[in-house]
């Protein structure tokens, strides 16, 4: 991967920035997604945040080469503590799990005034991101899932508005995504109903007890909820 040839999981974040002129990369490790997306023409500006000395460092080292500072700032810092409010029209962070993701909104959220979308891209817990979405006043427009070497990857484009408030089930499986299934996301609750019979066994030769009684019921619960919407799935095809 560089800045000219990305990864599928980036080209789609990159691909959902639009209509935005100016982004955030938070966590932007060798500043690839803020590179492409001038040489693209899809931003006129681009920030790179990185907190970590030698992923800031190396950003730095790739915006020069291309040729890019007049375009893209590199700073170092945790989260949005890298901008400015209302610096920038759209943020970007990927790569990261779904709870570090909403932590680092949270943590930043007075630098979210006068940003107009957000696109994340989290490599685990996709829900939380969702949660924490829905209940600060973002609306989901549109969602990806695919699969890349072996790992099945989900990106959220969220606006700021209102709209209707997610079921437990969209905010588990995602709004979109559960209504335009594809190969990736039947690959990715496949696995993990793999996983959830494999707690289940497990659950099943412990000792009785309150938390693994409650364990076991959150397990059960959404085995049935895959089920279900592999179901529908199957029964829209057939």
């Amino acid at each position: 991967m560089n800045s000219n040839q990305l990864s599928k999981r980036l080209e789609i974040v990159a691909s959902f920035i639009h209509p935005a002129k100016t982004f955030a990369d938070i966590g932007s490790d060798h500043a690839y997604l803020p590179c492409y997306a001038v040489k693209k023409g899809i931003v006129t500006r681009a920030v790179a945040g990185e907190v970590v000395e030698g992923p800031f460092q190396s950003a730095k080292r790739q915006v020069v080469s291309e040729g890019l500072s007049a375009y893209i700032d590199v700073r170092k810092g945790s989260g949005l503590a890298v901008l400015e409010t209302g610096e920038v029209e759209c943020i970007t962070i990927a790569g990261m799990g779904g709870p570090l993701i909403s932590s680092i909104l949270k943590a930043g959220a007075d630098k979210l005034r006068g940003v107009k979308k957000l696109v994340l891209q989290p490599n685990i817990a996709a829900h939380s991101v969702r949660t924490w979405l829905d209940s600060n006043g973002w609306v989901i427009e549109d969602e990806a899932i695919l699969e890349e070497d072996g790992q099945v990857y989900e990106v959220i484009s969220s606006v700021l508005g209102t709209g209707k408030k997610l079921t437990e089930k969209e905010r588990y499986f995602g709004p979109h995504l559960m209504n335009s299934q594809n190969e990736a996301f039947r690959l990715k609750w496949q696995r993990e109903l793999t996983q959830i019979d494999q707690v289940l066994a497990q659950l099943s030769g412990a000792k009785d007890s309150e938390g693994a009684a409650r364990k076991k019921q959150e397990m059960i619960q959404k085995r049935q909820w895959i089920k279900d919407v592999m179901s529908n799935e199957n029964t829209e095809r057939s």
